[in-house]
């Protein structure tokens, strides 16, 4: 069993930064895959951006440009740096990650931006 345990969240102004983290860690045999979702009010849960063991990202096209993933593997972490936000990002963010060939999803942190 994998435990993800995200941070970072906040309130901020538009236009703001803000950086998350998650941590996994537990009985990890080979994270393959990271991953930051989020869950607007209202809205289903989708994946905004991604990122392989060998580094290669994706990212929804409404964030590319201003978020960028990052993992350290050694730490067994993922970060999300988020530049420029509107109030469109306002939701709640989940890692997600993949062991091997099973998931696992973080309870979220909560990230609010206000015009």
């Amino acid at each position: 069993q994998v435990e993800l345990v995200e941070s970072g969240g906040g309130l901020v102004q538009a236009g703001g930064s803000l950086r998350l983290s998650c941590t996994a860690s537990g009985s990890i045999f080979s994270i393959n895959f990271m991953g930051w979702n989020r869950q607007a009010p209202g809205k289903q849960s989708h994946l905004v951006a991604g990122i392989s063991s060998g580094g290669v990202t994706d990212y929804e096209d409404s964030v590319k440009g201003r978020f960028t993933i990052l993992r350290d593997n050694a730490k067994n972490a993922v970060y999300l740096q988020m530049n420029n936000l509107k109030p469109e990002d306002t939701a709640v963010y989940s890692c997600t990650v993949r062991d091997g060939s099973k998931w696992y999803w973080g309870q979220g942190t909560e990230v609010t931006v206000s015009s």
